[in-house]
């Protein structure tokens, strides 16, 4: 049995996390035919199945999965040691990830994140999908549910409540939906007019971002969290909270990590910005019409 060059298990990373060759291909910029090939050529040279292949993608086998965790327990350790490198150099990041509006207020307060003089960079990762932090993907994530992971560490930050937004003085019959694309929708609140709306959706986009924006102009109405929704100028709720939405939020860092100086930093000052915004948060604070 040979052995498989670095080179050959970050692309077996990339097919795995990405469901397939055609992720893989766009991720590697090789051809969906080569990465085919190349985790081929990796399962002889290992000597071990690692996929089961079929139409809808490719799935792990459990030697795959087995190769999968021990391949993030290097990349962890190979974090471990550039944040060690980067720390003596004084060239150190802080990697947080959060969703859409949790990253438009971060960025909104972001002289409240990083002040003047502070010795770390920070890279801000924007996405629905939930915050990785078991092998330190990311330093901070906030996540609408307490982890289970055991080598992780988190803070409640107070409750996240949703409403359904129009412009200001829309008629209340108008029954026009605005929505992220179904595929898109991974968050239970971007789901909601697909569940409910039913065939009154007359746009969609593939970014939450737009959602507010398209409101504005009176494209339709749409559900966004409170705090987004009762701080725009020119939305208002059409009705009251929509309680089955409602979610605690929690900022979350790896147990090893939380103490490094650099992310309980970062972790304090994002804590007390969100928990000054906590009424709003909370739904507390509707803006009126």
């Amino acid at each position: 049995m040979k052995n498989a060059s670095w080179d050959s298990y970050q692309l077996f990373l990339q097919v795995a996390r990405l469901g397939g060759l055609t992720g893989a291909s766009s991720a590697s910029g090789l051809s969906p035919a080569t990465v085919g090939r190349r985790m081929l050529d990796l399962e002889q040279e290992i000597g071990r199945a690692l996929f089961s292949r079929s139409q809808t993608g490719y799935r792990l086998t459990q030697d795959g999965q087995a190769l999968l965790d021990h391949l993030q327990e290097m990349e962890a350790a190979a974090r471990k040691v550039a944040a060690w490198r980067q720390s003596g150099e004084g060239g150190t990041t802080v990697r947080v990830a959060a969703g859409t509006w949790l990253a438009w207020l971060l960025t909104e307060n972001f002289a409240a994140i990083r002040m003047p003089g502070d010795a770390f960079a920070i890279s801000l990762t924007i996405g629905e999908a939930r915050a990785s932090l078991a092998y330190r993907e990311s330093d901070i994530g906030i996540r609408a549910f307490e982890p289970e992971e055991a080598n992780l560490a988190a803070r409640l930050l107070g409750e996240v409540a949703y409403a359904v937004y129009v412009r200001r003085n829309a008629a209340e019959t108008d029954e026009r939906w605005i929505a992220v694309a179904e595929e898109e929708a991974i968050s239970a609140y971007l789901r909601w007019p697909h569940t409910h709306a039913g065939t009154g959706i007359v746009a969609t986009v593939n970014r939450p971002r737009s959602l507010p924006d398209l409101v504005r102009a009176g494209a339709g109405k749409t559900v966004l969290p409170c705090f987004v929704g009762d701080l725009h100028p020119e939305l208002q709720r059409q009705g009251g909270e929509l309680p089955e939405l409602r979610h605690r939020q929690w900022i979350v860092m790896n147990a090893e990590d939380r103490h490094r100086p650099e992310i309980r930093t970062v972790a304090d000052r994002m804590t007390k910005l969100i928990k000054s915004y906590a009424d709003l948060f909370a739904g507390k604070r509707p803006s009126r019409g």
